[in-house]
């Protein structure tokens, strides 16, 4: 078997630039393909541009020879391709694979006899056979034979301590062969490659791991919600369940889901179940109770402001963390943003503190002109409300308790006492 030395990455984003790393010091020439001029200037500079990235690694990795391009012509020269682009949902919770889709159309007059190409992106059953394999095909390549097809799904976890050499690589082949010559590569990487039948038990695989999240998600927002009615703090139940050492697994709370998966992975799952005349309703609620508890903040606001007989549209409030999980610079999907949102249409006075935000993140969604407060007890004290949205290692906690004037607390950090602290 031929051995494959340049890998190809397509999407320099939160899954590809740590690959990119990963092959290139692992003894691969890795070339990392993204349409955005900036990230490819950055990498070629050895400048990080993910934060919990450190540039060190980008570094090592361009004095091994690695680079950055946007010239998708430059895939003629690659032995594989990994594909890492964005698969988002529409306002309807469609699949959206529009990125997949352009990167194949620019990808395939370029394509060349050997090559192998590994989806990474997280997608409903059926898509690498649907959108991948027949654009290949068109090309006169016979898969299996002359050209090589797998699906093995990323699975980063962004600021995380497991390291991405440590997690077990899911994979699965078009064909035994493709399989095989696609372990051959992971397996570079990878300490581990678990090589499953076929494609679509692969894709599945990926859905199901966020599936599953998504799921106890919602179902624990649900009980906090209803805990909250009790008077029960929720964060005591679930310390207090997580003592016994088999049949629970403990999930906490929070503002509602987040990030580049557990919003988005379970309606490719549900939409492609309606193909086959199911309806995937427990799922589906899941899906409604991580947003209804994004609702039922709001209410906890008002409620709490009109303690002391502030109304939303006279208000300010702090909101603590932009990103949606603790000690990234990560805001997709993220109920901050929201919130934050439905603040500012509501005539409140919002701003926000996060380390890793010195600016207000762009998105799709939200375009606000804002910057990171710097928490000081001058800066707490001018605040009816302060939000505790992302558990950050770089806020000063005691701080903020001791000259916040009211807290709504989504994270567990403080004992509620329905007097300055309350559970969110």
């Amino acid at each position: 078997m031929k051995s494959m030395k340049k890998i190809g990455i397509i999407g320099m984003g939160y899954v590809g630039l740590p690959l990119w790393i990963n092959f290139s010091k692992n003894g691969f020439q890795a070339v990392g393909f993204d349409a955005k001029k900036d990230i490819v200037a950055s990498l070629n500079k050895a400048q990080s541009y993910i934060g919990h990235i450190p540039s060190a690694g980008i570094k090592k990795a361009r004095k091994a020879g690695s680079y950055g391009t946007s010239d998708m012509s430059e895939i003629q020269g690659v032995d594989a391709i990994i594909i890492c682009v964005p698969t988002p949902i529409s306002k309807n919770r469609e699949p959206d694979l529009q990125y997949v889709k352009s990167v194949m159309r620019q990808i395939a007059p370029f394509l060349r006899k050997g090559q192998l190409i590994s989806l990474e992106s997280t997608t409903y059953p059926g898509t690498t056979e649907e959108l991948i394999i027949p654009v290949i095909e068109e090309q006169n390549f016979t898969i299996g034979k002359d050209f090589y097809v797998v699906y093995s799904p990323e699975r980063e976890n962004p600021g995380g301590d497991i390291r991405q050499e440590n997690i077990t690589k899911i994979l699965g082949g078009a064909t035994k062969v493709c399989a095989k010559k696609g372990h051959a590569i992971y397996s570079k990487v990878f300490k581990k490659v678990e090589i499953v039948s076929s494609i679509k038990i692969a894709e599945l695989t990926k859905l199901l791991e966020n599936i599953h999240r998504a799921v106890n998600l919602g179902m624990i927002n649900e009980f906090k919600m209803i805990c909250d009615k009790m008077g029960v703090d929720t964060m005591e139940v679930v310390d207090a369940a997580a003592t016994k050492p088999f049949g629970f697994v403990p999930y906490y709370p929070g503002p509602g889901w987040g990030g580049h998966c557990i919003p988005v992975d379970p309606f490719y799952f549900s939409w492609k179940a309606k193909e086959f005349g199911m309806n995937a309703r427990f799922i589906e609620l899941a899906g409604e109770m991580n947003l209804n508890v994004q609702d039922w903040l709001q209410e906890k606001i008002v409620h709490v402001l009109n303690l002391d007989g502030t109304a939303l549209s006279t208000s300010k409030i702090l909101l603590l963390g932009l990103s949606y999980k603790e000690n990234v610079d990560d805001a997709r999907e993220s109920p901050s943003l929201r919130l934050y949102n439905w603040i500012s249409v509501n005539g409140g006075h919002v701003k926000y503190s996060d380390p890793h935000f010195p600016k207000f993140p762009s998105s799709s969604k939200y375009t606000f002109k804002d910057s990171s407060v710097k928490l000081t007890s001058a800066s707490l004290k001018k605040f009816d409300l302060v939000v505790l949205l992302t558990k950050h290692k770089g806020f000063d906690y005691p701080l903020i308790k001791k000259y916040s004037k009211r807290i709504i607390d989504t994270r567990g950090v403080y004992a509620p006492d329905q007097k300055t602290v309350f559970r969110g």
